[in-house]
């Protein structure tokens, strides 16, 4: 008799369960925009000891998508238009999807840092608007030529704060920052011809914060802009605890009815953010396996289905943000790699 219930048992969790992006469209990411870097200065990473392309280290526990970041004219960084062609060509070679995150920016794009390229630095405002659209508009043509077109765009990295300060900056230059965003949407939209055109993505760095939430795309509806995912950064040093995050992606599900991605969390293996004060998680291996199960879960139960996704910021990484990775320091994996081995886990009902 057991041996009869335990299948129809199965099915029947399977036929229930919440099925939002269905498990082959669930985004299963990783922002892996240094590990091309990382593996030509030498860096190994292995799995279950045996050393491996990190791309296939991926594609191995069923992530499913890339976040690549790209600047205009970055000099001490590696990810220019040429570096990231190559790592999106590597990427889709393996079946991989393909989120382009655009910094409009020589150097990081955030809250606190909005640089404007130093090319475009003498530009009027109407002079950027067109500079946004023509790079835009040139960079996914570029991808496209190349056989990579993105599945997605972010116009714009953490965007809370506007981009390309001071002409963008926010809260006083409202306008002048939809200009730009519509610009930016618009490229896409005139690069992308003979291919499909990638989904566009408005990113706030803003997980738990449902009032910073509201007041950033409340106001940003008032400009139409047009776009389709909103992607949040969930930092919990940062942007509050587990039941924040659930109760801003509920918030944000309800009110403007988009999907939503978390499209930047981490969590350290070893201590870094909390060393003088518990943290919601030990920072452990194992602490870092179950931040990731549970913003996970929390992210699959969003109302309506909404939640599409959640990537990690950046499990690749080197140098000083290494505990935030999924490999210790002798580049071997962690356990947090294998949360989505098994593809077909029961979300929260």
């Amino acid at each position: 008799m057991r041996a009869i219930l335990s299948p129809l048992l199965l099915l029947l969790v399977l036929a229930l369960r919440p099925t939002a992006a269905g498990d082959a469209d669930y985004a299963i990411g990783a922002d892996l925009s240094f590990l091309r870097q990382a593996e030509a200065q030498g860096v190994v990473f292995k799995d279950h000891g045996e050393a491996r392309p990190g791309l296939q280290i991926f594609k191995d526990h069923s992530y499913n998508w890339v976040r690549l970041r790209l600047f205009h004219t970055p000099t001490t960084l590696p990810n220019n238009l040429e570096y990231t062609l190559a790592l999106a060509r590597e990427a889709k070679a393996l079946g991989f999807h393909f989120l382009l995150d655009l910094h409009y920016s020589d150097t990081w794009a955030d809250p606190a840092h909005q640089s404007i390229p130093k090319a475009w630095r003498t530009k009027s405002h109407a002079e950027l608007v067109q500079a946004v659209l023509a790079w835009t508009r040139d960079t996914i043509a570029a991808f496209g030529a190349a056989g990579v077109l993105p599945d997605m765009v972010q116009i714009g990295n953490e965007v809370t704060a506007g981009i390309l300060w001071p002409d963008g900056r926010l809260p006083d230059h409202w306008a002048e920052f939809a200009d730009l965003l519509k610009a930016g949407i618009d490229g896409v939209r005139a690069g992308a011809t003979g291919g499909a055109m990638p989904r566009i993505m408005i990113h706030i760095d803003r997980g738990g914060d449902s009032n910073g939430t509201r007041y950033f795309f409340d106001r940003l509806e008032t400009y139409k802009i047009p776009f389709d995912v909103i992607g949040l950064s969930y930092y919990p040093w940062w942007h509050g605890a587990l039941d924040d995050l659930r109760s801003n992606l509920a918030f944000v599900a309800n009110r403007y009815r988009k999907d939503i991605i978390v499209v930047e969390a981490a969590w350290n293996w070893k201590p870094a953010e909390y060393q003088k004060k518990s943290g919601p998680w030990p920072e452990t291996p194992e602490g870092q396996r179950c931040f990731l199960e549970a913003v996970n879960q929390v992210v699959r139960a969003t109302p309506g289905n909404r939640g599409i996704g959640v990537f990690w910021w950046e499990p690749a990484v080197t140098g000083h943000l290494r505990s935030r990775g999924f490999f210790d320091d002798d580049g071997n994996a962690l356990p947090v790699i294998t949360v989505f081995d098994h593809s077909w886990e029961p979300r929260p009902f």
